[in-house]
């Protein structure tokens, strides 16, 4: 009886005053009569903020509420360079020489609240040609984030195109394709990783819960990668910050904008922060570089300015750099010799990947031909510079001479390779020779002469 009456007092007042209910009260009380009509609040979410950041981390995220007021400090416009003052070169202990997770009194607030990035990793895979079209990825992070230290980690091939990137501060080798690697050399560079303290790593290689486990042991803030469009990214955004999803297994189908997902996040639009521009690709050469590679195409009887490179023989080599997205990419001897015959007033420097190639090339062309033996994309580099243009097929050698604005003839093995490869071929001063049957092998060799009429421009110049 003591229980219904204490029941029945502490209920009696709001039932029989009806004034105590408000008109409040009813509206909220009809979100759940009517469940079909939603607040003003959640509808204006559910248009303003259709992309998550990441489904798998929060469902119920929408991003960043528009009507949200933020302060001007610390959280609007670039990051500032890093405050920290440098180390001691006298002092053997260094002078605040701490790792970046215990001296956080000293960091600047904006690392917090702005996002700032002041050391990235890059995991990039693939050979020679991904690494060297992930450059203006590179350069865009160092417009983007001032100050950032760049990081980078490739497969032993990948790791020699570092020396033409200014940008990068260490590159390791890793083979970052292997899928079941030693576990003695997988727990040693999980834990260089983690000693470095990453504010964001960025990964090219299609992610499952194995590599999303390894980018999230580095303990990064911002783990950033592509994943599997198929059932194999099961997890995998569980431990990832953001994802991208490529349209196929292969990345490097995509061609020269094989990175336009991570690029277009990368350079999104900030608070007060425009979007940032994608840079083109440009690569830096050394002056050792230079000497070294100007001694072989000298011996080789070539002088600086007058001749012109072939690159693309047909070799079992792993040095041909080739795109993991056209492998049909190499042409025989043969046919390189037709097309030589068509050079007049410069010497055309024959490239081989290995010292195995040079008798099929003396017995085509002739003893008397120019061929230099070349494997790292750093002296290929420095030998286009030194040249009035190139020859070549879907490798490297292309893009290397568009990034160093020297006239180039590229085939492919059909108009769409080119065009993926090669976009605004004009605009780069190059010419696209497609084949017309899929097969590089039956490419028209009189359009490929009549296409060598480029670098007659330059040699009048000369």
């Amino acid at each position: 009886m003591a229980t219904t009456s204490l029941l029945h007092k502490s209920i009696s007042p709001c039932l029989t005053n009806p004034h105590s209910i408000s008109s409040t009260h009813f509206a909220h009380l009809s979100i759940f009569l009517c469940p079909t009509e939603k607040p003003p609040s959640c509808r204006r979410l559910l248009t303003t903020n259709a992309k998550k950041k990441n489904p798998w981390l929060d469902p119920f995220d929408y991003g960043d509420d528009p009507e949200m007021e933020y302060g001007s400090l610390f959280s609007e416009g670039k990051q500032e360079e890093d405050p920290r003052p440098p180390d001691n070169p006298n002092n053997p202990y260094g002078f605040l020489k701490f790792p970046f997770g215990f001296n956080v009194e000293i960091a600047s607030l904006g690392l917090k609240v702005r996002g700032d990035v002041r050391r990235c990793c890059c995991f990039v895979s693939g050979g020679v040609y991904e690494n060297l079209l992930f450059f203006p990825a590179i350069q865009l992070i160092k417009d983007r984030y001032p100050g950032v230290q760049v990081d980078v980690v490739a497969s032993p091939r990948g790791k020699q195109t570092y020396e033409l990137n200014k940008n990068v501060r260490w590159a390791n080798a890793y083979d970052l394709d292997d899928d079941f690697p030693e576990p003695a050399e997988y727990t040693d560079m999980i834990g260089v990783l983690k000693g470095r303290y990453y504010d964001m790593v960025l990964s090219t290689k299609l992610a499952g819960l194995g590599h999303a486990s390894f980018l999230f042991m580095t303990t990064a803030r911002d783990r950033v990668s592509y994943i599997y469009p198929n059932v194999n990214a099961a997890g995998a955004g569980l431990l990832l910050s953001e994802t991208f999803t490529p349209d196929g297994l292969n990345l490097s189908e995509g061609g020269y904008n094989m990175y336009r997902q991570m690029l277009d996040w990368l350079g999104r639009p900030a608070r007060n922060v425009p979007r940032q521009p994608i840079p083109p690709l440009k690569v830096s050469i050394s002056r050792k570089l230079k000497e070294v590679v100007e001694a072989k195409y000298k011996s080789a009887g070539a002088e600086k300015g007058k001749y012109i490179v072939i690159h693309g023989i047909q070799s079992d080599s792993q040095a041909s750099m080739q795109s993991r997205g056209d492998p049909d990419s190499l042409l025989p001897i043969q046919i390189w010799a037709e097309i030589a015959k068509a050079i007049r007033d410069v010497k055309p420097i024959f490239v081989i990947p290995h010292e195995k190639e040079r008798e099929d090339v003396e017995e085509i062309v002739g003893e008397d031909a120019s061929i230099v033996f070349i494997t790292t994309p750093g002296q290929m580099a420095a030998l286009i510079n030194d040249s009035i243009g190139v020859i070549a097929t879907n490798t490297a050698a292309i893009q290397l001479a568009n990034a160093r604005d020297k006239p180039s003839v590229a085939l492919f093995s059909s108009e769409e390779k080119g065009k993926l490869f090669v976009p605004n071929a004009e605009e780069k001063k190059c010419v696209v020779v497609s084949s017309k049957t899929g097969k590089l092998i039956d490419i028209d060799v009189e359009a490929v002469k009549k296409a060598t009429q480029i670098f007659e421009a330059p040699l009048v110049l000369a």
